[in-house]
């Protein structure tokens, strides 16, 4: 029996190293592999990229400050990069999964990334950022949940459903890109994908027989959020669900003031939440619409997504036609006073719990400013080209933070004009010198015919101020300097502009991009270096132990670790492992522990 009294040490052993197991901000672990499968969305076999077997891919559901680890293959043909539309990346811009920040994963090549979503909240998605592969698929959602210890300033919703809406080629992206390539418009879209399905055949000329259709099954009197987000390639999109109004509750990661809104302009690039109360009859199911805007609506009429609304106790099948969008089309007046009138909730908590409106952004002295023009494409070295300010923007073969880490010079020059340049327009790699804990206004100048959508990665800007004409300094009288929606997605209509403020604050190299595929494949982008004069680990992390490496510094890179070349079968189902790698300690303890029991007991 003496050796009886050593258990209770034995005990306290145990528990000690149980608690530094699951200290600090638990990680969530998902294993994808990113390949081809043959669909056939709107009628037509093409091979379009999944994710474990999935299109849309799985759903990133997370709670803030997760440590987020994803172990990507790449079973394509080519090289791949994902990025984390809207996620910040605190101090760390090493995983942000763009050229100026990553080299590719190479075909049969697997690289993991590990990021925090710390003090975020929101709705998000992510999607391959090179060669064109977001036309063809490759993106999905993700859900940052408030800890629980924050309020929310809505009740707690009894569903929540994530949305994808996007115009769809027939065409693979390999197509388009060799379109794009070839100095031509893709030209318009054949149709518009709610979830990776078709529309619903509503009318038998527009829609063919054949085509699989989303549902979205619902209880009635319930209300359940809806996370919508536009995955398309250029075209913005109107939402609306029959006879239902839509709240808006959060965009991008800000809790907005709620109100009703009998449709929304949702532009390619952006993400909303919605609150919708199931308080119908349930005569019939209800058409949820996605219909293209600004276009020629006879001839546009079949690129148009179409779902289902399904009480669980319908009557009936939806029939009849379906619910008008805004009266005009074109009226692009109706569509920018709608996103002026989303404005922050300045007395809830987010993130953390002191209210959004506590940052005074608008009592803040801007320290850089920077007008950004973007024009139609232009030839450029006999290559049609986009440009912003005059600069077409041109990828270096090595990323510009692992030159900057590694001291590479000539890869890019720190300057990028404050204003349009006045003479012809010219390829280059030019980087905005962003001051550390500055203050930068950002004019986004669209003259072009088409909307524009300007994302910029690691922050989220406040939008100040839209109108159309030019931009002039008296159009600061115009902005809101109190409750302008923070937010990483912002549209600028055609013959307009739109003004966004932000506080750079985290350190690294971050793309600043339209977020219409085509324009950016052609150059219409950007990076804002922010660096801090002293460096430390405090303001930004080190370069990652498993860093691809390419261009200059190619002979850097290790051979790969074994690639999962087999496909694997994935359950639709499955969900990400919480703090994996520490249930298997935990569960090697637990078989430990009963079995000193079974010995001392």
């Amino acid at each position: 029996m003496a050796s009886f009294r050593f258990f209770p040490l034995f005990l306290i052993y145990i528990s000690s190293f149980l608690s530094l197991c699951f200290a600090g901000d638990p990680f969530v672990f998902y294993d994808w592999e990113v390949h081809y499968k043959t669909i056939s969305p709107l009628g037509v076999p093409q091979r379009v990229i999944a994710i474990n077997n999935q299109f849309p891919g799985p759903l990133v559901n997370v709670t803030t400050n997760n440590n987020v680890v994803v172990n990507v293959t790449n079973s394509l043909d080519e090289e791949l990069l994902i990025t984390w539309n809207g996620i910040q990346h605190r101090r760390n811009s090493w995983q942000d999964g763009v050229l100026g920040t990553n080299c590719p994963i190479q075909p049969n090549w697997n690289w993991t990334y590990q990021f925090q979503v710390k003090d975020q909240i929101g709705s998000f998605f992510y999607f391959p950022s090179i060669n064109f592969q977001r036309a063809s698929g490759g993106y999905g959602g993700i859900i940052v949940n408030n800890r629980d210890v924050i309020a929310v300033p809505f009740g707690k919703p009894d569903g929540d459903i994530t949305i994808f809406i996007g115009d769809w080629y027939n065409q693979n992206h390999t197509d388009l890109r060799k379109t794009l390539n070839g100095g031509k418009d893709l030209g318009m879209p054949h149709g518009v994908l709610i979830n990776g399905k078709g529309p619903y055949q509503y009318n038998t000329t527009y829609v063919p027989n054949g085509i699989e259709h989303e549902t979205f099954n619902v209880e009635p009197g319930k209300t359940y959020r809806l996370r919508v987000h536009n995955v398309g390639i250029s075209t913005s999109l109107n939402f609306r669900i029959q006879n239902h109004l839509i709240a808006l509750a959060e965009t991008e990661g800000t809790y907005t003031m709620q109100q009703n809104y009998s449709n929304m302009d949702i532009h390619v690039g952006q993400s909303y939440s919605f609150l919708v109360t199931m308080d119908q009859n349930a005569s019939t199911d209800y058409y949820v619409v996605a219909s293209a805007r600004f276009v020629n609506e006879t001839i546009w009429r079949r690129v148009t997504g179409v779902a289902i609304l399904h009480y669980s106790n319908s009557k009936g099948k939806a029939s009849g036609p379906l619910p008008e969008g805004p009266n005009d089309v074109f009226d692009k007046t109706f569509s920018l006073n709608q996103a002026r009138s989303i404005r922050t909730n300045v007395s809830a908590g987010a993130a953390r719990p002191n209210p959004q409106g506590s940052f005074k952004y608008g009592e803040i002295n801007v320290t850089d400013i920077y007008v950004l023009k973007n024009k139609p494409p232009v030839m450029i070295k006999g290559q049609r080209r986009t440009t912003l300010s005059g600069i077409s923007y041109v990828n270096p073969d090595t990323p510009l933070r692992l030159a900057d880490w590694y001291n590479v010079k000539g890869k890019y020059t720190l300057d990028f004009p404050n204003e349009p340049l006045t003479g012809a327009p010219r390829l280059g790699t030019s980087v905005i010198n962003g001051t550390y804990r500055g203050f930068m206004e950002i004019i986004l100048q669209n003259n072009d015919t088409t909307v524009q959508t300007y994302h910029m990665d690691g922050y989220a800007f406040f939008v100040a101020g839209m109108d159309f004409g030019e931009w002039t300094n008296n159009s600061r009288g115009t902005y809101n300097k109190w409750d302008g929606v923070a937010r990483c997605t912002v549209q600028v209509f055609p013959g307009a502009w739109t003004a966004v403020l932000v506080s750079l604050d985290n350190v690294g190299f971050w793309n600043l991009r339209t977020q219409n595929l085509d324009t950016w494949y052609l150059g219409q982008e950007v990076y804002v270096k922010v660096v801090n004069p002293e460096a430390n680990n405090k303001t930004e992390l080190p370069k990652p132990d498993n860093a691809l490496y390419c261009g200059a510094l190619k002979d850097k890179q290790q051979p790969p670790h074994t690639p999962k070349l087999q496909r694997h079968r994935f359950d639709k189902n499955s969900g990400p492992s919480l703090a994996d790698g520490r249930s298997k300690i935990f569960w090697t303890l637990m078989m430990l522990l009963i079995a000193v029991i079974s010995i001392f007991g």
